[in-house]
């Protein structure tokens, strides 16, 4: 029987049952892909990241990341909880650590009592077309509609609107992979702007906190304020707070990481 660490935190949170929990599992090798989808089913959390010690010059690691159905080719707060792990819990030395990911380098970084993450910023283009599911899944008429990647961007007019909004699951999952991001001005929350974001046919009926989608939201909201450094508030059920930056090409996303469980998987 092999038996594999695994650490649950609560990434992008202000106190414990807050924010977006992750599963993270250090390796000595990558095992099967089949046990990698397994135990990320198995966890039943938006994400388990799994990670190897990597050979490449100026790479400390190999990173992937699984919801319950899929890998992944992008995941900001399993990276982030990924770097805490390392840092504050297995004792890498040092205040950065550098994952090798499908999406390229990613950096996390000490921030003061917080941690930061460095990836890219993915700014939406407007959507020419807007698929029949996709108009039903939202239930009402955005200000825009734009496109980036595997996700959807709605710009709605009032965060209270984010906020009620129930979308038609059913709909959305026939988005072939898709997901869908909706945002508003941040009002009444006090932050430049807030977000929910879904994607059932992923596995995720709506996710807590998302990084990939801030790479889509940061560029965005930038440029409507004219601004590079802004707070923003994904307003899921259990909601996060994050320090965004816009860095050119790259967004910087920093948030607080709050440990929960440490353990083993037993694996025949």
């Amino acid at each position: 029987m092999r038996k594999i660490p695994i650490f649950m935190v609560d990434a992008f949170a202000e106190q414990l049952f807050g924010g977006n929990p992750a599963a993270v599992c250090p390796l000595e090798e990558w095992l099967p892909d089949v046990t990698l989808q397994a135990i990320a089913a198995e966890n039943n959390l938006s994400e388990t990241a799994f990670f190897v010690p990597s050979t490449q010059p100026g790479v400390d690691f190999q990173l992937r990341w699984f919801t319950p159905t899929v890998e992944v080719s992008l995941c900001g707060h399993a990276t982030l909880a990924s770097g805490h792990v390392l840092l504050n819990t297995l004792g890498l030395r040092g205040n950065r650590v550098t994952f090798m990911t499908q999406s390229g380098l990613l950096t996390v970084e000490r921030d003061g009592e917080s941690l930061s993450v460095n990836m890219p910023a993915l700014p939406p283009l407007p959507l020419k077309e807007v698929p029949k599911d996709l108009s039903t899944g939202l239930g009402l008429k955005p200000q825009a509609w734009l496109v980036s990647g595997n996700n959807y961007l709605a710009v709605l007019a009032e965060a209270d609107a984010v906020a009620a909004l129930a979308p038609d699951l059913a709909a959305l999952t026939r988005l072939s992979g898709k997901g869908m991001i909706v945002t508003a001005p941040g009002g009444e929350y006090g932050v430049d702007f807030v977000s929910r974001y879904f994607t059932p046919a992923r596995g995720i009926l709506e996710d807590p906190v998302t990084g990939g989608a801030h790479c889509v939201l940061v560029p965005y909201w930038a440029a409507r304020l004219n601004k590079t450094r802004m707070e923003a508030l994904q307003i899921s059920a259990r909601r996060g707070r994050l320090q965004t930056e816009l860095l050119g090409e790259r967004v910087r996303l920093g948030g607080k990481v709050v440990p929960y469980l440490r353990g083993e998987i037993a694996i025949p």
